[in-house]
């Protein structure tokens, strides 16, 4: 079948935070439906969609092309806004280089201003890597547009110099009087510097149709309303336009054209998943492998357990044959190091006075963990099940539910930083998505419509966080909605720009409880991000794609429940009582009576009205 003569090669995904409207898997199915062999992701500043978009265009038959628009700093003047340009991975190096110079504009720029990297950093990180010049919005249209042609000369030679046969001069047609203007200056030094030309549409949005919804997202990213003038906008032609209207708009250039088919057979590389990477815990004793370190802590942990209890022969015996049992599944698994990890922290922790929940999932099955002091509840007397924590026929990394003080949770996480490298341990990013009422309310500002026409429709939509209804479905299920669409235009309006945003991503944030450590620094594995709300790095991959990479999350949760439990344990021993909470008595019919009347505030996982409800009816 015959392909497309022309390929975007930058477009901004939904993952260009706030500012691009294109969803990773309608970008991989309209490639394919344009007949598209290729297609380009170069979010603003971040590499968040690299994994998941490589594996939507694999699954369409599509080669993916990874970039990233970064901003490079003003040498005249850090405050200035950073230029922009295009860097798009030739192989696993120009990969890896783009990962590490995407990292650093999150960790290197000052807070407060727009994530940029300097030239010199660009030029040290070259290899693999496209450069494009930025177009109409680059460095070299800014210094011709301010008359500094000679300036725009070096800066271009700079560039050649550094991206040696990999420097491509970018042209924007997007009906502006700034690109008609500023195209014969870009022509012109591309000539004299016998450097090639490329045709690209700065993609935001698929279909001309989105412009106004694609307006209203900026809006909304700016706190500002439609109405306002002097605010940030795109032009209606920055959408994903078929090749043959690409043909067209670049007639005179066809070389232009032709350039990005010729750019996307120089890049062969994608991200790609990888087996779980684990670190060699420090506490492995000399002369030992994890293995046998692993399994010496666990029998001594048993055997104190064992005394503890009191245990006789016959019930040593017993617990020491389910431990040898689990030690051989975990070491014919390998995940002998993972155990050693967890067990490492949580001792740690312990030994501050730190509380940990005495352990929460699967995980309480495990004799092994419970040996380790990773939990505290014995599995056999409740007949907990090890294989639905490991299980050799179903092969998946382990994983703890790990609950910690809320008020010294980053006491275990800074020691978790010590003890593997600060550049080897980072919490796990989380990306907002607009949903059906957030989508709504936002928009209905963005439009200046009143608040309580607009929160009278909000309300309209089911609040579901478990199982969130989609706007659609809403409209589709509610007869008011459907009335307000039909008879009121200013709501209809709103509805259906509502009804484009709905899923778009609008904000980063912090997971609240995954934790990743690297066998390497995690800038050679994955892209970083720093939270500005906190010190700590932070993976540019969400929780699904971050594990697909490599990593191996550990969950950090803090919870109030055992920052209470402390308070109250100190309160009562300020009065001269002492308790051990792992010793408190399963048998407490007084308990078990506060249950039955759905007395469980501040109990951790029956607070809600449902499990008070169910409470009840047990």
């Amino acid at each position: 079948m015959p392909h497309a003569d022309f390929i975007h090669l930058r477009t901004h995904t939904a993952y260009s935070l706030s500012e691009g409207a294109i969803k990773i898997d309608k970008l991989a199915a309209l490639a394919k439906e344009l007949q598209m062999p290729a297609v380009a992701i170069t979010d603003t500043g971040n590499m968040f969609g690299s994994l998941e978009f490589s594996q939507y265009c694999a699954g369409k038959g599509v080669q993916p092309i990874i970039g990233c628009q970064l901003a490079l700093t003003r040498p005249d003047n850090l405050r200035l806004p950073p230029d922009p340009v295009v860097l798009l991975a030739q192989n696993k190096i120009g990969f890896d280089n783009l990962q590490k110079l995407s990292s650093h504009g999150f960790l290197d720029t000052d807070p407060g201003l727009k994530p940029q990297i300097s030239r010199e950093l660009l030029a040290s990180l070259s290899e693999g890597l496209i450069l494009l010049t930025g177009g109409s919005n680059g460095p070299i249209a800014r210094l011709l547009a301010e008359g500094q042609k000679a300036e725009a000369e070096r800066l271009l030679a700079q560039f050649a110099e550094a991206f040696p046969d990999r420097t491509i001069v970018e042209l924007h047609r997007h009906n502006t009087s700034f690109d008609r203007a500023i195209e014969p200056g870009l022509i012109m030094l591309a000539d004299v510097a016998r450097l090639p030309l490329v045709a690209t549409n700065d993609c935001y949005f698929i279909k001309r149709e989105m412009h106004e919804a694609h307006d209203a997202l900026l809006c909304i990213a700016e706190g500002r309303t439609l109405a306002e003038k002097d605010r940030r906008r795109v032009s209606p032609e920055n959408w994903f336009k078929p090749a043959p209207m690409m043909r067209e708009l670049f007639a005179d250039l066809p070389e232009a054209c032709d350039n990005t088919l010729a750019i996307a057979r120089m890049c062969s590389v994608m991200a790609e998943t990888r087996k779980p990477l684990l670190p060699v815990c420090p506490k492995v004793r000399p002369g030992q492998t994890e293995d046998e370190t692993v399994r010496a802590m666990a029998r001594e942990g048993l055997a104190l357990r064992m005394d503890a209890m009191g245990a006789d022969a016959e019930a040593r015996a017993r617990y020491g044959e389910r431990l040898e049992f689990e030690l051989d599944v975990i070491a014919r698994m390998g995940f002998p190091g993972y155990f050693m990890i967890v067990a490492d922290f949580i001792q740690w922790a312990k030994s501050q006075n730190i509380p940990v929940g005495p352990g929460r999932g699967s995980g309480a099955g495990s004799v092994v963990a419970w040996a380790l002091t990773i939990t505290d509840i014995d599995p056999l007397p409740f007949g907990l099940l090890f294989e639905r924590f490991l299980n050799p026929e179903r092969v998946s990394m382990p994983d703890f539910d790990i609950d910690f003080c809320q008020d010294r949770r980053d006491e275990v996480i800074n020691y978790v930083r010590q003890e593997y490298g600060n550049d080897r341990v980072a919490q796990i990013i989380t990306i907002g998505q607009l949903q059906a009422r957030a989508a709504v309310r936002a928009e209905g500002r963005v439009l200046g419509l009143p608040y309580g026409q607009v929160n009278k429709v909000a309300e309209l939509i089911p609040n579901n966080p478990a199982k969130p209804v989609t706007l659609q479905q809403a409209i589709d299920g509610e007869p008011k909605l459907q009335e307000m669409r039909t008879n009121d235009e200013s709501l209809s309006r709103l509805l259906d720009i509502a009804l484009q945003l709905e899923g778009l991503y609008r904000h980063a944030s912090t997971h609240a409880a995954g934790v990743v450590i690297g066998d390497r620094p995690l800038t050679e594995l994955v892209p970083i991000y720093r939270d500005p709300k906190s010190d700590f790095l932070v993976t540019q991959f969400s929780m699904k794609y971050v594990e697909q990479a490599g990593l191996v999350k550990f969950d950090f949760l803090g919870l109030t429940t055992l920052t209470i439990l402390q308070r109250a344990l100190g309160y009562l021993s300020a009065l001269g009582t002492e308790i051990d909470l792992a010793r408190l008595p399963f048998t407490d019919a007084s308990t078990y009576a506060m249950l039955q009347k759905g007395d469980a505030g501040g109990v951790f996982q029956f607070e809600s009205q449902g499990m008070r409800d169910v409470l009840k009816q047990m």
